[in-house]
C-alpha cells in the first residue's frame, strides 16, 4: 500500500512539472515568440514548487504569501537557471542587461513582480490538478 502511494504521488507531481513545463512555454512562446527547452524544465520546477507550498507548513498560509514566497522561489530559480544556461554555457537564452534594476542581465525587479502576479494562477492550478488527480 506505501508504495503505491508513493508511485500515485510521483505520478501527481509529474504531471504537475508537466503542465508548468507547457505553461510556461507556452506563456514565453505567446510574449517573445520562442522558448528554449531549459524553459520547460524550469517552469515545471517551479509549478511544482510554488504549487506545493501549502504543504510545507503546518497552517496554509495567505495565498498573499504564497504568492511572495512563489515570486522569491521563481526569481531564485531564474537567477540560477540564468547563471547556468546563460553565464557559464553561453546559450544566450535570455538577457535583461538592458532592464533596469537587474542583476547580472539574468533577473530584474520587472520581471520579478511579474512572477507575484504569476504565482497566483499557479498555486490554483496546482491545487487544481492535485486535488483532480487525488480523487
Amino acid at each position: 500500500m506505501r508504495r503505491n502511494s508513493f508511485a500515485a504521488e510521483f505520478v501527481r507531481t509529474f504531471v504537475i512539472f508537466l503542465a508548468g513545463g507547457f505553461i510556461y512555454g507556452l506563456l514565453e512562446i505567446l510574449y517573445r515568440g520562442h522558448t528554449h527547452p531549459s524553459m520547460f524544465v524550469l517552469g515545471g520546477i517551479c509549478l511544482v514548487w510554488v504549487g506545493g507550498l501549502n504543504s510545507f507548513f503546518r497552517r496554509t498560509p495567505p495565498l498573499v504569501v504564497q504568492m511572495l514566497l512563489g515570486a522569491l522561489f521563481i526569481t531564485t530559480a531564474e537567477f540560477a537557471c540564468g547563471l547556468i544556461m546563460n553565464v557559464w554555457l553561453g546559450l544566450r537564452v535570455w538577457d535583461y542587461s538592458n532592464i533596469p534594476y537587474n542583476l547580472m542581465g539574468q533577473v530584474s525587479l520587472r520581471f520579478c513582480a511579474l512572477w507575484i502576479g504569476i504565482s497566483l494562477p499557479a498555486v490554483l492550478i496546482e491545487d487544481f490538478l492535485r486535488s483532480a488527480m487525488s480523487r
